[in-house]
């Protein structure tokens, strides 16, 4: 990677495939931000993604009313992702259909065709990540023992480690 080039669509959405669950926030009354759990029940090539959701619930409310929303995800101490963007909802069948997994079936005890639910689409427009797994791990690791030795800050890898991608 060159050194001003942005990190790629293709590494967000190679961190997002790791996560099955991430906090959907949304934007409450006024100016307060909600954050929950959310399942992902699919995730889009261009790193778009869909969750189920009962369409009486707080967060398509609160979608109906300000589409602005954020993603965040956290595996321990390796990856990090915060996503922002919008969020749409969408009832299409064979969307549903697409997306269904039995699992979903303790949320909505009607299936696929339970008339309470509803799709929410999540599209991001940028995204800021820290990558500190595989070889990513061992050189925070070394570049943690240095500054501590050192007295000074660690070094990290634009685009390995850290990257800010607009998508």
């Amino acid at each position: 990677m060159q050194p001003n080039e942005s990190p790629s669509q293709e590494k967000l959405h190679e961190l997002l495939k790791q996560f099955s669950t991430v906090m959907l926030v949304t934007h409450g009354a006024g100016q307060e931000m909600r954050a929950r759990p959310m399942a992902v029940a699919g995730l889009d090539a261009d790193c778009g993604m869909w969750f189920f959701s009962n369409r009486e619930s707080a967060k398509v409310h609160e979608i109906t009313h300000d589409t602005r929303a954020n993603v965040v995800c956290s595996e321990g101490r390796s990856v990090f992702l915060n996503v922002a963007g919008g969020a749409s909802l969408s009832n299409d069948p064979a969307k549903i259909e697409a997306l269904w997994n039995e699992a979903f079936k303790v949320w909505f005890p009607g299936g696929k065709d339970d008339p309470e639910l509803t799709l929410i689409h999540f599209v991001p427009d940028r995204a800021e990540y820290w990558d500190n797994q595989g070889v990513n791990k061992l050189s925070y690791l070394w570049q943690s023992v240095k500054a501590y030795v050192t007295g000074t800050t660690p070094h990290v890898q634009e685009g390995e480690q850290h990257g800010v991608v607009r998508v």
